[in-house]
C-alpha cells in the first residue's frame, strides 16, 4: 500500500488550522470580548491589554485619577466570574505616575512593607497620612482593604500611582508556633 504525501500533509494542515482557529476563535468570543464589556461599563477605566491562559487572567488598565481601584476588582470579579471560572485573576495598573510620587512612595515602603510583614493593617492608613501632611500635601492618599488585597492609590494633579499588596491570611493551627 503506498501512501501519497499531499493527501496527508493537506489534511494535517486543514485540521491545524480548524484545531487553532477554534481555539483562538473561542478565546477572543467567549472569554476576552465579555470581559472587556465588562471592563468598557466600568467607569474611570480603560483597558490595555488583556493575557487569558487555562489557569490565569492577567489585565493591565489605566485608571483615572480618583477611581477606586478595590471597587474596580471587586465589579470585575463579580460581574466576570463566570467568564474567569477558576482562573488566577491579576489586575496590573499601567497609570503614568510622577518621579514626585515615586519618590515619596519609596520613602514610604519601608512603613508599608513592615506593617504589611506584621499584618498590622491598620498602620498603613495611618502612617501614609500622616506622611503626605508632613510632605506638604501635594500627594493624596487613598487605602482601602478587602479580604485579598491593601489597595493604595496616590495622586497628584493628573498622575496617579496604584499599588495593590497581597494579604497573607493567618494560618489557623492547634499551636501558636505553627
Amino acid at each position: 500500500m503506498k501512501l501519497r504525501l499531499l493527501p496527508i500533509v493537506l489534511s494535517v494542515a486543514i485540521s491545524a488550522i480548524v484545531l487553532f482557529g477554534g481555539w483562538f476563535v473561542y478565546q477572543s468570543v467567549a472569554m476576552e470580548n465579555p470581559l472587556t464589556e465588562v471592563i468598557n461599563n466600568t467607569p474611570g477605566v480603560e483597558l490595555v491589554n488583556t493575557h487569558i491562559t487555562n489557569g490565569k487572567a492577567e489585565l493591565e488598565l489605566k485608571l483615572q485619577p480618583g477611581t477606586n481601584l478595590r471597587e474596580v476588582y471587586s465589579r470585575i470579579q463579580k460581574e466576570g466570574a463566570e467568564i474567569l471560572g477558576d482562573r488566577v485573576f491579576a489586575v496590573k495598573v499601567v497609570n503614568e505616575s510622577s518621579p514626585e510620587i515615586d519618590s515619596w512612595w519609596s520613602s514610604a515602603l519601608f512603613d508599608v512593607a513592615q506593617s504589611m510583614e506584621t499584618r498590622q493593617y491598620a498602620e498603613i492608613p495611618k502612617n501614609l497620612q500622616e506622611r503626605a501632611a508632613a510632605s506638604g500635601g501635594s500627594i493624596n492618599v487613598s487605602t482601602e482593604m478587602d479580604d485579598k488585597y491593601v489597595y493604595i492609590a496616590l495622586t497628584d494633579g493628573e498622575k496617579s500611582k496604584y499599588v495593590m499588596l497581597p494579604r497573607t491570611p493567618t494560618l489557623m493551627g492547634v499551636w501558636p508556633n505553627e
